[in-house]
């Protein structure tokens, strides 16, 4: 059974921390090939196991010397059947993948959590489309039954919760969510937006939260926003709105650029670590309910060592 998944110690309030941009920093820094963005192939040997246990390790540490929580996000927002059909993994292959990356964190949890530092294993959901535009759009119906074999594996490991990263629409995040249900498992939804603060779908992030409560029960345990600069989102918070409450944890770019322009750049755009680490603090000054803290496209262990240390000062 999994350690947190009847009571999820970051819902405490305290600080959590979970790690950044994994497939940038596994492509630019480590120099690995991840086609299509798909980390969790790298569990099919030696070699890549080892790259992703140094990967976590080195986000981990930082919550062990921070003395905060740390949330370990499983490299699978990509081990969904479409994405697995495009890389040859069978239906069998493609569970045992996302088995062995909760397998993974379980072995790195057992290593580092200590009873100032609990530590979380989120199973990562990701969209069954493009994480940046929405082409495909399922009915919510259509979007649980495409995550629930995902959703039902990380249900029968060690994982405490189920986490939707990216999530560009409010139909495919309500699936999910009641996927996650279905399977007894906690459940996060992270949306991502544009520059303008508004989901690729168009949608107000306020609408597409409240559209997910309304259609689950409020069935997530909070929100995120993920994948997007704090510029691109922070004037769309409005703390008087029961929504903006709602949100718990960001997970930003390190870059400004946009979807699009990111979508085109050669080259790695990591910001700057000490820059994003002060806009966190800010953010956290001004709701102090957002305790999750990690990072998404272009950051690494830098841009999370200033998040902590800029959050921890504030908190301080």
């Amino acid at each position: 059974m999994a350690t947190y998944r009847n009571a999820l110690p970051q819902l405490s309030g305290d600080l959590f921390l979970t790690d950044g941009g994994i497939e940038t920093t596994l492509i630019f820094h480590d120099g690995l090939d991840l086609p299509y963005f798909a980390a969790f192939d790298l569990l099919k040997d030696d070699e890549g196991r080892e790259a992703l246990l140094r990967y976590f390790r080195t986000h981990a540490s930082i919550a062990t010397a921070s003395d905060v929580g740390f949330i370990f996000e499983s490299a699978t927002w990509r081990a969904s059947q479409d994405w697995g059909d495009k890389l040859g993994y069978s239906n069998s292959t493609l569970v045992e993948a996302n088995r062995k990356a909760i397998e993974l964190l379980t072995e790195l949890r057992r290593e580092l959590e200590s009873e100032r530092t609990p530590m979380v294993i989120s199973g990562c959901v990701g969209p069954r489309g493009d994480g940046y535009n929405p082409a495909l759009m399922m009915s919510a119906d259509e979007a649980e039954h495409y995550h629930a074999a995902q959703v039902e594996t990380f249900a029968e490991t060690n994982a405490d919760m189920v986490t939707a990263i990216t999530m560009t629409y409010a139909d495919e995040a309500i699936g999910i969510t009641r996927a996650a249900r279905t399977a007894g498992m906690p459940v996060v939804i992270s949306f991502t937006v544009e520059t303008d603060g508004r989901l690729p779908s168009g949608q107000d992030l306020g609408d597409a939260i409240a559209s997910v409560d309304t259609a689950t029960d409020q069935t997530p345990e909070y929100y995120m926003i993920n994948c997007a600069h704090p510029t691109h989102f922070q004037h769309v918070l409005d703390g008087s709105k029961p929504w903006t409450r709602r949100i718990r944890g960001i997970r930003a770019n390190a870059s400004t650029m946009s979807h699009a322009e990111l979508d085109e750049a050669e080259e790695l755009d990591a910001g700057n670590p000490a820059e994003l680490g002060a806009q966190y603090a800010r953010l956290r000054d001004d709701f102090d309910h957002i305790n999750v803290l990690g990072g998404c496209c272009g950051t690494d262990h830098r841009h999370i060592q200033e998040i902590a240390a800029a959050c921890l000062s504030v908190s301080g």
